[in-house]
């Protein structure tokens, strides 16, 4: 049997929702057909856009580095991460162990390309903005990339710090204006592309077309370890 790894609590309550999306989606009739998963909860791992804007900041690398080996040395077949910002360390972390790692953005892209999307808006941190990785995960595809103009972009910044990660009640306001503004740039879908902006999706109908990123993860992480999909999440999309 293949165990999944996850280096898990950043943000902690991103991980909770991740481990609950592994469980709803895997077509599971008894607890023993449900995928082993080996989580470190690391939520001491320093802030990731911190470290993407400043590099003087303490660097999040060396603690997912350790936490991969433990990861390996436990049994894990493959690691998720579910943490979108943390991929712009990914080829260092990943070059660190003999085991791989779902790459999120690579998983997200490739969906998108599958189900016809040429445009997609894109509401992540500032960080994964700077580093450009939904930029090139979707050039990589050939799909064009929006992103929030500045007014907007802290307005999902302050979703994800002020709100989730704050545990503070959600101001639907912030993510109508920013998905609104990316809708009207032309986005055909929009990537929630924070793990904590998923969390989104579960506590308000947020309508067609939008991607989860971490349903992406969470159905990557059940077919790399062999576990069968539930048919209705085959297509992440959501759809009218």
């Amino acid at each position: 049997m293949k165990t999944l790894g996850v280096i898990g609590g950043l943000g902690p309550m991103a991980t909770a929702y991740f481990l609950r999306r592994i469980v709803e989606m895997t077509d599971a009739w008894t607890d023993q057909e449900h995928l082993d998963v080996i989580v470190l909860n690391r939520p001491s791992i320093p802030d990731r856009t911190a470290y993407i804007l400043d590099r003087t900041k303490p660097s999040p690398l060396p603690p997912i580095v350790d936490a991969a080996k433990t990861l390996e040395q436990l049994g894990a077949c493959c690691i998720a991460i579910p943490c979108i910002t943390s991929h712009a360390l990914f080829s260092e972390f990943s070059a660190a162990v003999g085991i791989p790692f779902i790459h999120i953005l690579r998983e997200t892209a490739t969906h998108l390309k599958e189900n016809g999307v040429a445009a997609a808006g894109i509401l992540a941190t500032t960080g994964t903005v700077r580093a450009s990785l939904f930029q090139d995960a979707l050039a990589e595809q050939g799909i064009r990339c929006i992103l929030p103009d500045e007014a907007n972009q802290q307005r999902v910044m302050s979703l994800i710090y002020d709100d989730y990660k704050a545990g503070r009640p959600l101001e639907w306001e912030k993510f109508q204006l920013a998905a609104g503004f990316v809708r009207k740039q032309g986005a055909e879908c929009i990537v929630l592309g924070c793990t904590e902006l998923s969390l989104i999706k579960r506590d308000r109908p947020v309508g067609p077309g939008v991607l989860d990123a971490l349903d992406v993860l969470a159905r990557a992480s059940i077919q790399r370890c062999g576990k069968p999909l539930r048919p209705a999440y085959e297509q992440l999309i959501t759809r009218a």
